[in-house]
């Protein structure tokens, strides 16, 4: 198999904090939520979008070797995420059983940094584990340092019509997800102004 050729799951990556861009692959079309995560190879697809922000190095190998345990790890990380930010958005505390699923991810496959001398001195990520299980405990642990930092106040649901994706705020003028959320929603207020009597 060709990872490039690898089917895409259609999950939208907008730059976000990686836990966030995970929790992202639950999405709407149209107001129609959808799963980005239905197969091993939607999320060997999402992972070979954001290979290049990985702390843990994904070889083509590795993403042809994702399997429906990864994809069971993903779903249940993808899914605490989305609980810890529904949280986060509504001030609530955080869903107990939510924390303990991102601890328990966490430590799964310890890595630690190694030096590479060739071609010249770079830090590269060993693992004791299977890389994607690395990968899923990394994305654990910076969930752990999203939710648990002051970075969590700024997350927001966005406010685009039907759609169900997070976002850190970075601006306070920020209301969406992305430009076309915003121009979605422009054009529904629009809309409605236009209709009514």
């Amino acid at each position: 198999m060709d990872v490039a050729n690898l089917a895409d799951g259609g999950a939208p990556v907008l730059g976000e904090p990686l836990p966030l861009e995970f929790g992202n692959t639950v999405y709407a079309v149209r107001g129609r939520p959808r799963d980005g995560l239905e197969t091993a190879e939607h999320l060997a697809a999402w992972l070979r979008d954001v290979r290049a922000r990985l702390a843990v190095t994904l070889s083509d190998a590795d993403l042809r070797g994702v399997t429906d345990g990864d994809l069971i790890s993903g779903r249940e990380l993808r899914d605490a995420i989305r609980l810890l930010a529904d949280a986060a958005v509504a001030g609530q505390d955080a869903d107990p059983d939510a924390v303990a699923t991102l601890n328990r991810h966490a430590r799964q496959a310890p890595r630690w940094p190694q030096l590479r001398i060739a071609p010249e001195p770079h830090v590269t990520v060993g693992t004791a584990g299977r890389p994607v299980a690395a990968v899923l405990a990394a994305l654990a642990e910076d969930a752990i340092r999203l939710f648990g930092g002051p970075l969590r106040h700024e997350i927001h649901a966005c406010h685009g019509p039907g759609c169900v994706l997070y976002f850190v705020r970075d601006s306070s003028r920020r209301e969406w997800c992305s430009p076309g959320c915003g121009n979605r929603a422009r054009a529904a207020r629009h809309y409605a102004k236009v209709r009514k009597p």
